[in-house]
């Protein structure tokens, strides 16, 4: 457990190491280096978790459950204290037993005072864990711990009984593109959470957070013809129907109306968006039209909204880079999966970058920081 220069957080609390590369997002992955590089000093709960290939440290897949005094660690800290859990590993890896994530949540449960963040790539594993495990699945474990050495010192004030889902523990997803979006963010809707909340760091593309795909409450449709978009920031949704033209329309669940009807009836949402560019020397760069327009979809639903930072690039014009030869300019496309002729021109929506560093970067949107966190719940 350590303090640490991440943003959002203010500290971070590893009890599993050891992970597994989930491209794109994952390609540039910081945390590979920090384990090889433990590895290296010698901190033997990192043995075996990467190997170099082509120079490059790459996660083995190995995990290594923690011991338990870092197991334990939050509970001997009494001020409220913001976590982000696994920095080094995903707790909702394919290979992490279900009772290792027990204990985790085990020690949040105990830990009330605490705001604990959990962010996956494994949206589907932290959906069922979620949905499978109750309070009376961490009750046992927490009784377990109570009756270690050091769970014995822990004062639970008696018969402990927790509710489900923790309400100190926030949940999260990465969504680098559209296409991890549209797949990771329904299942996390699907997840019992206190707070619900995705991370676009390293942010790879643009991305729609008003029309997700998403099945409409008890309408089961013919897909071919009709599809379901879901607005995760005000939880509400539309259909749309298909003409013999091609084209795609709007209209009421009575077939009325040619125009975006969005229901009434507002179901599950994002409580929290978080947006970053990627750092380090293989850095890719960011639209800063991807960030506007999540800014901006937030900013509309009011939901907080976090920037993190540019990363190694920058927003620039070809006239700020002339003087710099070394800078490493370049014009990025608005849509890196849209295949034009005039992609990298201004007219088709190009932006101007330039390699800067994270430091010169730094992390102001349009001359403003945005800090905005949801509220921490009861």
């Amino acid at each position: 457990m350590s303090k640490t220069s991440i943003e959002w957080t203010s500290h971070v609390w590893n009890p599993i190491v050891g992970c597994s590369i989930v491209p794109p997002g994952c390609t540039n992955c910081y945390a590979m280096k920090t384990a090889a590089r433990n590895e290296a000093m010698g901190i033997s709960r990192y043995d075996g978790t990467t190997r170099v290939v082509n120079g490059n440290a790459l996660w083995t897949g190995k995990l290594v459950q923690a011991p338990e005094a870092t197991l334990l660690q939050p509970l001997k800290r009494k001020k409220p204290t913001t976590y982000f859990v696994n920095s080094m590993s995903d707790l909702f890896h394919e290979d992490c037993p279900d009772a290792w994530i027990d204990r985790v949540f085990a020690v949040m449960a105990l830990c009330p005072q605490h705001t604990f963040q959990v962010l996956t790539k494994r949206a589907r594993r932290m959906r069922d864990y979620c949905v499978r495990t109750s309070r009376h699945t961490i009750n046992g474990h927490i009784w377990s711990m109570l009756g270690t050495p050091e769970g014995s010192k822990i004062n639970h004030g008696g018969d402990w009984q927790v509710n489900w889902p923790l309400p100190n523990v926030w949940l999260g997803v990465s969504a680098e593109r559209q296409q991890e979006a549209d797949e990771r963010i329904p299942l996390l809707l699907q997840t019992p959470a206190a707070v619900r909340f995705i991370s676009g760091e390293p942010l790879l593309g643009p991305i729609d957070l008003t029309a997700i795909p998403w099945a409409m409450r008890g309408f089961v449709p013919d897909r071919k013809t009709v599809r379901e978009r879901y607005n995760v920031l005000t939880g509400s949704d539309r259909r749309e129907h298909l003409h013999e033209d091609g084209t795609w329309s709007h209209r009421r669940a009575d077939g009325t109306g040619s125009h975006s009807v969005w229901s009434t009836n507002c179901g599950p949402r994002l409580d929290w968006v978080i947006v970053g560019g990627e750092s380090g020397p293989r850095a890719r760069p960011m639209h800063v039209d991807w960030d506007r327009s999540l800014r901006d979809q937030c900013q509309a639903a009011g939901v907080p909204f976090f920037f993190k930072q540019w990363g190694e690039w920058a927003p620039s014009t070809p006239e700020q880079a002339k003087g710099n030869p070394r800078s490493g300019w370049q014009a990025i496309k608005a849509y890196p999966h849209v295949a034009r002729a005039d992609e990298l021109y201004p007219e088709a929506g190009a932006a101007f970058v330039e390699r800067v560093g994270k430091a010169r970067a730094g992390r102001l949107l349009d001359d403003v920081e945005h800090n905005a966190m949801p509220e921490r719940r009861p």
